[in-house]
């Protein structure tokens, strides 16, 4: 083959790992395994009926043209009532951009305002693709690690620490992918008190999971009047109303970052889906649906107290989404007489094969010492997983 046929961007790009960790399991169950998967940060709740029928209803009325690049009118405004009722914060729809998924949101940014050399300050853990979007956007990650002792929470002084004169934005997710902690609005405070003293620059705060949290309640870093016309935010409606396959997120910005994002979206896709976008206003207006996350909720506490009943494992209690990213290290240089475990991804590996039970690594969440744990399913099969991992563990010494 023709050493030339290929980018050096794609040559260095690594596989998403939650999709590669979630096709070995589907492959295992397709030699018929009976696999646990706990990869994928996918609810496993069906998206509600009434939000399928404003979809149907969408198709019965003709939405099957395309639309604005930015979206339909009637989903921005149904975006800036959300950002005023939930969030209590003012935005108009000139600075809504609703897009193919958050992901996409994230890449447009980062497309829109980074020029080689740019920094961009990660917070780590982090979700698998903000490291590979940053660096096809020739931005460079500067990863901010805080382990388990912190809650997985970066502090103002490591902030600080981290910034120079070549960085261009933050970014970090709260609740968090993968470890589900939450920063709360004192936490937030002393981040944004740092952020004051650096005007030029700006963070992209991802808050797909806001509804998924359990006892704190979700705040934004953009709830800081000083800071908001620097905040990105980037949301969507894949975890919160169980619609992934729907693939429609948002983001809400400045107008100048918005037109710009609207400017670079025109060119890689034009609009998200039309029909969508319709069920996704209603879903919108028609508020949040709290028995999924009081179901979370409960699988949460089923599943720490499981893990907790394993030797040497180190867990948290996350107050947000549906993952549980506890510290396995204590495994690392321990043998089954058939297998070592030398790092997370022999962990997991060894856990897939041995166990059947599918998680993802910590290692491409910039977070080696852990794994992660999807626990999106239901408590029947959240308790067989555990007893799983616990007896094939038990062998190694």
């Amino acid at each position: 083959m023709d050493k030339r046929l290929l980018s050096n961007r794609v040559k260095v790009m690594p596989e998403s790992a939650t999709l590669q960790m979630a096709q070995m399991a589907r492959d295992l169950k397709a030699q018929g395994k009976d696999v646990i998967n706990m990869s994928l940060g996918e609810p496993d709740f069906d998206t509600p009926e009434d939000i399928k029928d404003a979809a149907k209803k969408a198709l019965d009325e003709g939405y099957t043209k395309y639309t604005p690049v930015p979206g339909l009118p009637m989903l921005r405004e149904a975006i800036v009532a959300k950002l005023k009722r939930d969030n209590n914060l003012d935005y108009n729809i000139n600075q809504i951009v609703v897009t193919n998924g958050a992901k996409q949101a994230i890449a447009n940014v980062c497309l829109t305002m980074l020029d080689p050399g740019d920094e961009v300050v990660l917070f780590a853990p982090y979700w698998v693709s903000y490291d590979s979007i940053i660096k096809i956007a020739d931005g460079v990650p500067v990863v901010v690690y805080a382990g388990i002792d912190q809650d997985f929470k970066v502090n103002a002084e490591q902030l600080r620490n981290a910034i120079t004169n070549k960085t261009k934005l933050v970014l970090f997710s709260s609740p968090s992918n993968p470890t589900g902690s939450m920063y709360s609005k004192a936490e937030l405070a002393e981040l944004a008190d740092v952020l004051k003293d650096y005007p030029d620059v700006y963070i992209i705060s991802d808050e797909i999971y806001e509804y998924i949290n359990f006892d704190k309640g979700h705040q934004s870093i953009a709830s800081f009047d000083f800071l908001k016309d620097r905040v990105i935010i980037v949301n969507g409606m894949s975890k919160g109303f169980a619609m992934t396959g729907w693939r429609l997120g948002y983001m809400a910005a400045n107008e100048t970052i918005a037109k710009s994002c609207i400017k670079i979206q025109g060119q890689f896709t034009s609009a998200a889906n039309s029909i969508s976008q319709v069920a996704a206003a209603y879903a919108l207006n028609h508020g949040i649906y709290p028995e999924m996350t009081k179901k979370f909720k409960e699988r949460r506490d089923v599943f720490i107290k499981l893990l907790k009943d394993i030797p040497g494992f180190k867990v948290n209690e996350p107050h947000g989404a549906f993952y549980l990213f506890p510290d396995i290290s204590y495994y690392f240089g321990k043998s089954n007489d058939v297998d070592t475990i030398t790092d997370s991804v022999s962990f997991a590996e060894i856990l897939l094969k041995d166990a059947m039970v599918a998680t993802v690594p910590g290692t491409p969440f910039g977070a080696p010492d852990c794994v992660r744990f999807s626990y999106a399913t239901s408590i029947e099969i959240i308790e067989e997983a555990g007893i799983r991992v616990k007896n094939c563990l038990k062998n190694f010494r």
